[in-house]
């Protein structure tokens, strides 16, 4: 059974939705882009456009990996979509993919997007 949090994470991606949560100390606002489990964590792969991190925030965001159980008060909200520029290697934050918001995903995931 997944958690609560994993839960609004997948709609995020369904939905493209902005996502607010606390993680690590840290207030972060995120767009989820692929979810599913390393090692029987729940972990998202996310692109981080505001908020705060513990080395910083590059100039117009970065990709995080975030573990979904060190995440709290997650919240969706609507918003312009941030996806990061594209990039040239594999990701290796989420091994086992349930959902990823690029419909084309080269991670065979369980569930796919349709656009």
């Amino acid at each position: 059974m997944s958690s609560q949090a994993y839960e609004l994470l997948e709609r995020a991606i369904v939905e493209r939705c902005q996502v607010l949560c606390f993680s690590q100390g840290h207030v972060r606002e995120i767009c989820p882009a692929i979810l599913g489990h390393t090692d029987g964590q729940e972990r998202t792969l996310a692109f981080q456009f505001a908020g705060s991190s513990s080395k910083g925030l590059l100039p117009g965001g970065q990709w995080k990996c975030l573990n979904v159980a060190e995440m709290s008060n997650v919240a969706l909200r609507s918003g312009e979509w941030h996806g990061g520029a594209s990039h040239r290697k594999r990701q290796e934050c989420v091994k086992d993919v349930d959902i990823d918001v690029n419909p084309r995903s080269p991670y065979k995931p369980r569930r796919r997007l349709r656009r």
